[in-house]
């Protein structure tokens, strides 16, 4: 009988101002010769392929990390689609909706992962440190051609060290922590990496040449598109590139909206938009198609506003102080607005943005970052929401880009007043020195925070240190300890997630598979009828209330419970297997053959169908297909196939 395994930016430069080069690798055209072009390119670099290398250096722990129960065993550890480059796995993977998510190259790099390293989890987390460092030196470059537009007053070497403070600020933080250490999320940083690219290539094309911006333009929208295929969190870069164009490249004043300069920028943005709509309404499809929409029921429209403050207040106070930070933090059962974090998150974000809207027309720079903050949060702040969090740390991975880069400044700013005069260089010198010192601590931090990844066992031990009334986490916990058969834990995991939220019944299933392990079949079937009374569709708890009612010998309800999962799924493969087993146990050998043969029909690899074929094939006395039947679970599971000879000798 088988059952399934538990799863768990101030002035604006002059164009004749000297602005950085479009991707700062392009020599001067007063350097002679190739050595000099070279000697050009690799100073320009240094600095970001140096920010790339303490990036790797920092998030290195994460290489001995392993999969985790966490959507890992969901796609990669039981998905053999994505397993591969040829033509049937890139149309699942522009086809597939996996887990809620239309996300295409990504499938594709870790598509290509497999083809390189197999199973092998460090050769997937290998491929996502290299992208986070890139993503670190684009960082830099991104940040620096924006000082230099928001402070034209800057010279190289303090435009350079802000633009660096900038880049570390982002890459080091340890909310970056998630994104980098679970290779589930290898599309956050895809994404993040052709976001990068997008908003660089187009501040190349407003400092370029007609001609040029043509190109450059064209590449912008291509990196757009690529994003685009990688996670749609790209969708609001084009309301970014549109206050980009207000702040800091001034090409329109707010009281300009309505002017025909503005008509024009809105047509040149025409591509980004519509890539954007085309990504927005895939995500949404993707979301739907899983049921993985909260419903209104579940979180209502007054709870949705409360929700959508308090995720803008999260992630601004974690990235100033990025402390009890957790892989889950649970929705609560209901969001009463009055209560504590919830009122304070939405009075600190109405003072806020009131005291942005004081100093706008002295200080763009704030009002622009708060701005472009806000939109990219939005449409993970739970206005459109799924999942059971209140956030996520990897939902800051792009949303907090803005705040890295007014950190750059500051410290760029600060660097500006020791040589003005305007500030004591002692003064000065302590600023800057708190602010390297909070980057080192940050590095400490994440070089602590990716270990957590390291198993389920680390993770959810960690997530309870972190919130121990977390009921998921407690849930997830038991689930590790069930698949390593440490079921007298796992039951008590199990009742406490339950004592903490009823309202889980899905927990319950779990419970019931423990309580099977455990030899307490008849205490399991309550369990799986609770389910099933909610998600009456949900086959794999109602397979497991056949089968527990196959260890109690009760047939017959067993059997229509079987016939009821395939009347609804047809290939079900569990219960084909199961159905024969049950036909077998009541000496319908034929019967199921029938079943049985199906089940291998629809699985070929799988195990358990040949292990009942042999022995329903031998009490037919057809020896020469359970024979076949033996060779061919030899080549799917050699141990099996050693535990099951002895049949044949005993026949013989």
């Amino acid at each position: 009988m088988m059952v399934p395994r538990m799863t768990s930016l101030e002035n604006a430069p002059s164009r004749s101002e000297a602005l950085p080069r479009p991707l700062g690798f392009i020599a001067s055209p007063a350097t002679p010769g190739l050595a000099g072009r070279a000697l050009s390119v690799a100073l320009a670099a240094r600095v970001p392929l140096l920010i790339a290398l303490v990036t790797f250096v920092v998030f290195s722990p994460a290489l001995w990390n392993h999969f985790v129960d966490w959507d890992d065993q969901v796609n990669f550890l039981t998905n053999n689609d994505y397993r591969g480059l040829g033509w049937t796995h890139i149309r699942w993977m522009f086809t597939s909706f996996l887990m809620g998510q239309w996300i295409p190259l990504t499938w594709m790099t870790l598509g290509l992962d497999y083809t390189l390293w197999g199973m092998r989890p460090l050769g997937y987390h290998l491929t996502n440190l290299f992208l986070h460092a890139a993503n670190a030196a684009l960082c830099f470059l991104v940040a620096r051609r924006l000082l230099a537009r928001a402070m034209p007053s800057l010279s190289g070497a303090t435009l350079t060290s802000g633009a660096a403070a900038a880049a570390l600020f982002f890459a080091l933080h340890p909310l970056r922590a998630e994104s980098v250490a679970w290779v589930t999320e290898r599309r956050d940083l895809l994404s993040g990496l052709f976001f990068l690219l997008t908003v660089l290539t187009y501040l190349a094309a407003r400092d370029a040449a007609p001609e040029r911006a043509r190109r450059w333009t064209a590449l912008s929208i291509l990196c757009y598109a690529l994003g685009c295929l990688s996670k749609s969190m790209v969708v609001t870069l084009p309301v970014i590139l549109l206050l980009l164009d207000v702040y800091p490249l001034r090409r329109l004043e707010l009281r300009q909206w309505r002017t025909p300069a503005a008509r024009a920028l809105l047509v040149e943005k025409a591509p980004y938009i519509g890539l954007a709509v085309f990504t927005a309404v895939m995500a949404v499809w993707a979301q739907h198609s899983n049921r993985y929409l909260t419903s209104l029921e579940s979180v209502s429209v007054f709870e949705r506003g409360p929700l959508a403050l308090f995720s803008l207040a999260f992630y601004a106070s974690k990235t100033v102080l990025p402390l009890g930070l957790s892989p889950l933090y649970e929705l609560p059962a209901r969001i009463h607005p009055l209560e504590s974090r919830f009122a304070l998150s939405a009075a600190a974000v109405v003072m806020v943005t009131v005291g942005v809207c004081v100093v706008a027309r002295r200080w763009m720079a704030l009002p622009a970052v708060w701005a472009a903050y806000v939109v990219s949060v939005a449409p993970v702040s739970g206005i459109l929401h799924n999942g059971h969090q209140l956030a996520h740390d990897r939902y800051s991975y792009l949303s907090c880009l803005p705040l890295a880069l007014l950190f750059g400044g500051a410290m760029a700013a600060a660097l500006v007043a020791v040589r003005t005069g305007v500030i004591r260089p002692s003064l000065a010198r302590v600023a800057v020195a708190v602010g390297v010192a909070w980057l080192v601590g940050l590095s400490l931090m994440t070089w602590h925070q990716v270990k957590v990844w390291r198993d389920n066992d680390t993770l959810w031990r960690y997530a309870l240190d972190a919130d121990p009334d977390c009921a998921i986490c407690h849930s997830n916990l038991g689930v590790s300890l069930y698949n390593r058969r440490i079921i007298d834990l796992a039951l008590e995991r199990f009742e406490r997630s339950i004592a903490l939220r009823p309202d889980r019944v899905r927990t319950h299933g779990n419970l019931g598979l423990a309580l099977m392990a455990a030899g307490r079949s008849e205490e399991a079937v309550s369990h799986f009828e609770l389910v099933l009374a909610k998600y009456p569709t949900h086959n794999e708890t109602r397979n497991n209330l056949a089968v527990s009612l196959l260890q109690l010998g009760r047939y017959e309800p067993a059997i229509v419970q079987l016939h009821e999962i395939l009347r609804q799924e047809p290939d079900h493969v569990l219960a084909h297997t199961n159905l024969g087993s049950a036909f077998l146990d009541l000496h319908r050998p034929g019967d199921a053959a029938v079943e049985l043969e199906r089940a291998a029909v629809i699985k070929p690899d799988l195990p358990q169908p040949r292990v009942g074929l042999i022995k329903t094939y031998l009490a037919l006395r057809r020896m020469d297909a359970a024979r076949s039947q033996l060779e061919i679970l030899r080549g799917i599971d050699a141990v099996a196939a050693v535990h099951i000879s002895p049949l044949f000798v005993t026949e013989w």
